[in-house]
């Protein structure tokens, strides 16, 4: 059974991979450098999604304006949980925080932010566990740009088959595609500060 709130991805030993949604410009740049550069902005806050499934629905299938292109990107999992050690949830969780205060004064100074939003199907019906999302504020975006990325893929080609397949009433070959993703281990420390259960 799927715990309600835990990290499903696909990850190695030294690696994990997250998902954005792009406009064609950053992503192109991206995917030559190997790396983010502009028309990226390191000024801003980027989410990074661990779930393939939770992007597609959020992406529409990259048919959102602006999130046209989907890239995974590979990140050593010492920048993952380094991230992770630093976030605070984006709302007052009961069983995260012992009141609203602390949470409130730990989100003013929080340069990392988490937040559980509902897991999707395939074809995109709401289930009742929860995918992850990292918001990494300027203040260490440049970790993950400069430090953290190991490889940038563009999957907008296989997304797209994807769509057409579920389009096409073909469910089994469009799930016989999507990325591996299993639980991650999480120590307990890290556990209790993302509001996550151990693993």
């Amino acid at each position: 059974m799927t715990a309600k709130f835990e990290i499903r991805a696909d990850y190695d030993r030294d690696s994990i991979v997250v998902y954005q949604a792009y406009r064609p410009e950053i992503a192109e740049a991206a995917v030559a450098a190997q790396r983010f550069v502009p028309p990226f902005s390191t000024e801003r806050m980027t989410w990074i999604k661990p779930s393939f499934r939770w992007l597609m629905q959020r992406s529409n299938w990259a048919r959102k304006d602006g999130q046209e292109r989907i890239l995974a990107v590979r990140i050593t999992r010492a920048g993952w949980e380094e991230a992770l050690a630093q976030a605070v949830l984006t709302s007052p969780e009961r069983r995260v925080y012992a009141g609203n205060e602390q949470w409130r004064s730990l989100f003013a100074r929080s340069v990392v932010h988490v937040q559980w939003d509902p897991e999707y199907s395939l074809r995109g019906a709401k289930l009742d566990h929860r995918s992850i999302q990292v918001g990494l504020s300027r203040h260490i975006v440049d970790r993950y740009v400069s430090d953290w990325t190991v490889e940038i893929r563009d999957l907008t080609p296989a997304v797209r088959a994807m769509r057409e397949h579920l389009r096409a009433g073909r469910v089994e070959r469009a799930r016989g595609l999507l990325p591996a993703e299993r639980v991650y281990p999480l120590t307990a420390e890290l556990a209790k500060t993302i509001g996550a259960e151990p693993v």
